[in-house]
């Protein structure tokens, strides 16, 4: 069974960094296609970003600004957020998938910055 659980999110100030963690069970973070999406108050789940065996891919919003990377013996992935802004606050959720599709979920992180 896979299971993917996030950790690090919290409330931190404008220009603040954090760091989230989608530890996983069940499948290898070397293989598949892994994505973080965050969902604020209101408004449609959006992607923020994903990592492939070998290129990564941001949002518009957050490129520049957020990091996504994985750690193979560890089996987790992260996402370094830097230089928040208030408009990141949402629910940020991991995923992992093959092909186009996302058939895994984590339950959320609540990230929260304050202006």
């Amino acid at each position: 069974q896979v299971q993917l659980v996030e950790s690090g999110g919290g409330l931190v100030q404008a220009g603040d960094s954090l760091r989230l963690s989608c530890a996983v069970s069940g499948r290898t973070v070397r293989s598949y296609n892994w994505g973080w999406f965050r969902q604020a108050p209101g408004k449609e789940r959006e992607f923020v970003g994903s990592i492939t065996l070998s290129t990564t891919y941001y949002a518009d919003s957050v490129k520049g600004r957020f990091t996504i990377s994985r750690d193979n013996f560890k089996n987790t992935m992260y996402l370094q957020m830097n230089s928040l802004k208030p408009e990141d606050t949402a629910v940020y959720y991991c995923a992992s998938g093959a092909d186009s599709r996302w058939d895994y979920w984590g339950q959320g992180t609540q990230v929260t910055v304050s202006s």
